[in-house]
């Protein structure tokens, strides 16, 4: 199956990012592809929770949402949107951090929502708390597919390699990372702990992301480390997509996953264990 990661740089304005990102999935659509996948927070990108208020809404209102399942539908293409803020009736107010798998006639297929929140200070001056407004989620997640299964994890969850091997074992041949990386922690693990999580579970890994200076209307400036990437089951990186916003193309071929796992069955060989 041809398939396309999107690498965008996406503003704080929610109108404006679906615009350019409907461009490009009719763009990839001409081209070919028929699996389309879109990074973390494709709705806004914003670091001022004041501005998030004013543009995100609930699920059931989000023009992103609602605009890209007619798009998917009209085009027949399946769509992973990679997440969107989205606003939840938690009575502490905060968002949800939420991807969407939708299928050929539009209908959303699988939710998740992101589970490890990314609380870190990466420099002296770039510190991040996700868990102050956003909720985590509590629930893996598979997504079926005509073209097998596919885990749907989010940016920071690629350090927890268990949720990985969790959702392998489950079934999944696929394996989706959409992300707004730091440019800081990109530069010193984005490759490593994609290629580790492929070759771990002899699963594809497909990470479009983000990428250079956010265009915003307050706030502090925003930057992510782009690199969009797809890395195949025995761990070739097939693509490094820079720091360009762009389109890139890979034909998803299943029979490698098997051919992994032929290799080096590793899945069937993890032991339960006392301690320490």
């Amino acid at each position: 199956m041809k398939t396309a990661l999107l690498q965008i740089t996406a503003s704080d304005d929610p109108a404006e990012n679906l615009d350019m990102v409907r461009a490009m999935v009719a763009q990839a659509t001409r081209q070919g592809a028929r699996f389309i996948l879109t990074p973390e927070v494709t709705n806004c990108v914003s670091t001022s929770v004041t501005r998030q208020r004013e543009v995100l809404q609930h699920e059931e209102d989000d023009i992103t949402l609602a605009s890209l399942r007619k798009q998917a539908a009209a085009l027949g293409v399946w769509l992973l949107i990679g997440s969107l803020g989205i606003k939840t009736h938690d009575a502490d107010g905060r968002f949800a951090n939420r991807s969407f798998m939708i299928d050929p006639q539009g209908k959303i297929v699988a939710r998740y929502d992101k589970i490890h929140m990314f609380d870190v200070q990466v420099s002296e001056t770039e510190t991040f708390r996700e868990s102050k407004n956003y909720r985590p989620g509590d629930r893996a997640v598979i997504a079926e597919t005509e073209f097998g299964k596919v885990g749907l994890t989010i940016c920071y969850d690629i350090r927890f390699p268990h949720l990985y091997a969790a959702l392998a074992r489950a079934g999944a041949r696929i394996l989706t990372v959409p992300a707004a990386f730091s440019p800081v922690t990109g530069a010193a693990h984005w490759e490593s702990l994609l290629r580790a999580r492929a070759i771990e579970n002899g699963c594809w890994v497909l990470a479009p992301a983000q990428t250079g200076e956010h265009p915003k209307t307050r706030g502090k400036t925003r930057y992510t480390h782009g690199h969009s990437m797809v890395v195949a089951p025995w761990g070739e990186v097939l693509i490094d997509a820079g720091t360009d916003p762009g389109i890139h193309f890979f034909d998803l071929d299943d029979s490698s996953v098997a051919e992994a796992r032929r290799r080096v069955p590793s899945l069937t060989h993890i032991r339960p264990f006392d301690g320490p």
